[in-house]
């Protein structure tokens, strides 16, 4: 059978071959513009109707398929009694790993300011009126990012001193 082209003469198969296909291609660019437009007109319809919760999974869900796993799994407010003890367990090791701590004076004796002010100047790069701000402005925290191996004798020279300081 032959075809369409071998039938049509040269002059109309040129002009067929340039100007058909430009017609078809901008219905069909349309027509998957339009498929397109409606697709995300659905998904943002479903999205709309979603609660606060699951927007919030759907967030964290779309974060770690997209390769931005900074918020760990997706975890609604709703947990299966059995994942309520597995959370807690992480939640103590999560205590048991921090190694960076803060030093927070929470309270002191009026007689032993001075002394003090003295000690924080010591461990702090901070002048007189600074540290004596700082001291007055309890509960503060002293001094952060120190780890337990730092913070400890600092806490015992301030609690010798008449502080109530601990590390957080």
């Amino acid at each position: 059978m032959p075809s369409i082209a071998s039938k049509l003469p040269a002059k109309s198969l040129v002009r067929l071959l340039t100007v058909a296909p430009r017609p078809l291609l901008v219905r069909s660019l349309s027509t998957v513009a339009e498929e397109r437009t409606q697709k995300l007109e659905r998904i943002a319809d479903e999205l709309l109707d979603l609660t606060k919760i699951e927007r919030h999974d759907y967030a964290i869900l779309f974060r770690y398929k997209m390769g931005l796993n900074k918020y760990g799994p997706a975890v609604s407010g709703l947990s299966a009694p059995g994942s309520a003890a597995a959370g807690s367990a992480a939640a103590e090791t999560k205590e048991a790993e921090k190694t960076v701590f803060d030093i927070k004076l929470e309270k002191f004796d009026a007689a032993a300011k001075i002394k003090i002010i003295k000690e924080v100047r010591t461990f702090t790069d901070l002048g007189l009126k600074e540290a004596k701000d700082l001291v007055e402005k309890v509960p503060v925290v002293l001094k952060k990012g120190v780890t337990k191996d730092q913070g400890n004798p600092i806490i015992e020279k301030l609690k010798e001193l008449g502080a109530t300081a601990v590390l957080e």
